[in-house]
């Protein structure tokens, strides 16, 4: 999510890490380590620099809900994404240089960031988890090269990743863990690569552009649990994996806004109205919340209470709810009569013993 040319956003993506990309960052295993912790505040700071470390603390605890909900839904469908799942490492990174202006400085004061990149999460089943990194663990050296500090950094270590994954089924890496230095091996995994990020604003809603999933901070806010979040993440990676955003003609939309709702000071003005997306066809709509269903039953979610759940939404947020989930995507008689079939079909299958292929 960093590009140095831009504001920075509060979270790095999680695919795009994983993949050692360049320009972005990045449980079923309970005890991955969550997100970095705070730190404690040092007498006489000022009241503008605790409350940007209070506003990343927050964003930090919604990314790793997201990310924490994420991780199956990515892993357990790699097959399934086909052309857009890939080899990735598993785990996000940042340094100070990844916020802007006070929040500079806050990272530094909640989460004691410096020059050096740090470990911000663990994606759950992935190799890294395996390994035993954990967040909070700064990153020395990959492949015995030592790793780039300060503003770029982010992006120059991606480089160094990339070129160690692309020819090793596992990265040499060296961290630096409460003052001593540890040696690990991160295994790559093979995951759908749709960079998860979560939206800093309230509306309730989420988009895909076709590569990244976003969930508005107001949406998580409104999922009563893992499972509910998952049914939202799970239909948008749908959306993305039928290419809904190219046929509708919405991509460039969409991506303007997942960009700037990942800003730590997104420009709201853009969520007036419809925002310029167009809603989603009732074909269309009924084949990703089709989708969808698998996605999240592949991925260990209770899937049968998502009727249940889209209805709430809807009922909450009604279709005259400008640049809310429904207004965006409002057949919801269609879009239920997919989701009852598809529940039949997974329950069909399981009790056959049959694989959860759509």
């Amino acid at each position: 999510m960093i590009r140095h040319l831009r504001l920075p956003a509060l979270g790095m993506s999680l695919a795009m890490l994983l993949s050692a990309c360049a320009t972005q960052d990045i449980r079923p295993i309970p005890t991955t380590p969550g997100t970095v912790q705070r730190q404690p505040e040092a007498p006489g700071l000022s009241p503008q620099i605790s409350a940007a470390a209070d506003t990343l603390t927050k964003m930090a605890d919604l990314q790793d809900r997201l990310y924490k909900v994420a991780a199956p839904l990515l892993i357990q469908n790699a097959e399934l994404c086909k052309g857009q799942a890939r080899p990735l490492l598993g785990f996000t990174a940042k340094n100070r240089w990844s916020y802007p202006g006070d929040y500079n400085e806050a990272a530094h004061v909640a989460f004691g960031m410096d020059e050096r990149l740090q470990v911000t999460g663990v994606l759950a089943g992935s190799g890294a988890a395996r390994a035993g990194l954990q967040s909070g663990d700064v990153l020395l050296a990959a492949g015995g090269k030592p790793l780039p500090t300060g503003q770029h950094a982010l992006s120059q270590a991606g480089t160094i990743f990339n070129r160690i994954i692309a020819s090793q089924a596992s990265m040499p890496l060296t961290i630096e863990r409460r003052g001593s230095e540890r040696q690990m091996a991160i295994p790559v995994t093979r995951a759908c690569a749709f960079a998860i990020d979560v939206g800093n604003a309230d509306n309730v809603n989420a988009y895909g552009d076709g590569t990244r999933v976003l969930v508005t901070r107001g949406m998580i806010r409104f999922t009563r649990d893992d499972d509910e979040l998952a049914f939202v993440v799970a239909k948008t990676m749908a959306h993305n994996m039928l290419g809904h955003s190219a046929t509708q003609r919405n991509q460039a939309t969409i991506g303007s806004i997942i960009d700037n709702l990942r800003s730590i000071n997104p420009d709201t003005s853009m969520l007036i109205g419809s925002g310029g997306i167009k809603a989603m066809p009732a074909d269309a709509d009924a084949a990703a919340d089709r989708l969808g269903i698998y996605l999240a039953a592949r991925a260990g979610y209770d899937v049968a209470e998502a009727p249940a759940f889209w209805r709430r939404l809807a009922e909450a947020y009604p279709a005259s709810v400008l640049n809310g989930y429904t207004a965006n995507h409002p057949a919801l008689p269609a879009r239920m009569a997919a989701v009852e079939r598809a529940l039949n079909e997974v329950k069909s299958k399981r009790s056959g013993k049959k694989a959860l292929m759509p």
